[in-house]
């Protein structure tokens, strides 16, 4: 039993020895979770607040106004605009720059006067049920609170594209764009890193390929996989999710391809400045855990700290569910995602450049 123990004893200390020698590793498991625990803290509030609402006020009187103040008052509904007509709140919401809107009839005062029940509308984007539901909530709550006598003002929504507030119809877009990113980004980093660890890539050096035809040859295979992948996801969503596909599927892939520029790139990258398979690993992992909650998949980004929203600007898979949710659900055109479109390429340039460099380099 004791020569077990010290046996034990022996590898357990080696252990620690070689991890703590590994000065990146050390940090991997210490520094990083630390920093993530901070942020993930403020970035998962699963309360829903700050909801982005357009306001359509057709009846221009203190009364309209009393009740579109009281409407925001708690603060579930955030005020960024206000509106003319309703086409425009329409196109607001498609846009996706406003999640809600409230439209005030012109005939609200005088229906408050006569005594006879008032009407508001709320315009929703039904994409995300949960947020649908909280806003329905507020603009009720405050509305069905108005009495003195006079009847109750009624509220009536409308759910623009998803009116079942079906949660699979909001979730299976997410998952899309998960999936890529976990396939594409850990898959490229450990594949590199695996073959650095086994020699093969030290003999593929020694022939006269350039780097960058071998860089190619070896992450295409990938974007072949993601998009074969991605294709399969909608086709299964819309047969057993009724998910709907209401937009141009050519922009659909132009998006994911320009997504796939960003996963596969941070995978190079991430293998560049690994030594192990067990290191690019734990490196893929901290990307992909940030980059899962701060792109609004769990929680809205509007409903984050203000000095976390800026973040989310880094992240590719926020603007990737932003296009692919508009074209699926929305049926968005170029016109309205050329934005996510351009920041993805942008992005995905920079990082699929930067990670060239580093593997000509250490190819050279």
């Amino acid at each position: 039993m004791r020569r077990l123990w010290t046996q034990f004893v022996a590898v357990f200390v080696k252990e620690v020895r070689q991890t703590i020698q590994d000065k990146r590793i050390v940090a991997l498991l210490t520094i990083a979770p630390l920093i993530q625990l901070t942020m993930f803290g403020y970035a998962i509030d699963l309360d829903v607040d700050r909801v982005p609402t357009v306001v359509v006020d057709l009846d221009r009187t203190p009364a309209s106004r009393e009740a579109i103040s009281g409407m925001l008052a708690d603060g579930t509904l955030s005020l960024v605009d206000q509106l003319s007509s309703v086409p425009a709140a329409e196109a607001a919401l498609e846009a996706g720059w406003a999640a809600a809107a409230l439209v005030v009839p012109p005939d609200f005062a005088a229906s408050r006067t006569r005594r006879t029940p008032a009407r508001v509308q709320v315009l929703l984007d039904g994409t995300d049920p949960t947020r649908s539901s909280a806003a329905v909530g507020a603009a009720s709550g405050y509305l069905a609170g108005l009495g003195g006598g006079v009847p109750a003002v009624q509220v009536r929504p409308r759910l623009l594209y998803n009116p079942g507030l079906s949660s699979p119809v909001y979730m299976v877009p997410g998952i899309t764009g998960m999936l890529l990113l976990i396939i594409t980004t850990v898959v490229t980093a450990m594949g590199l890193a695996r073959e650095r660890e086994v020699g093969t890539l030290e003999q593929v050096r020694v022939t006269p390929l350039p780097a960058g035809v071998l860089m190619l040859g070896k992450v295409a295979p990938y974007v072949l996989i993601g998009l074969v992948d991605v294709t399969a996801a909608v086709a299964i969503g819309a047969w057993l999710f009724a998910v709907p596909v209401r937009g141009s599927m050519l922009l659909f892939y132009v998006l994911t391809a320009a997504y796939l520029l960003n996963t596969i790139g941070i995978g190079l990258l991430v293998s560049t400045v690994s030594a192990s398979q067990q290191q690019a690993f734990i490196g893929a992992f901290l990307f992909l855990l940030p980059a899962l909650l701060l792109s609004g998949t769990m929680t809205p980004i509007h409903a984050m700290p203000d000095w976390l929203i800026p973040i989310t600007w880094l992240n590719p898979l926020r603007f990737y569910l932003e296009g692919v949710r508009g074209v699926l659900l929305k049926g968005a055109t170029l016109a309205q995602l050329w934005p996510q479109l351009a920041l993805l390429t942008a992005m995905g340039t920079a990082v699929l450049t930067t990670a060239a460099l580093r593997f000509r380099k250490r190819a050279a």
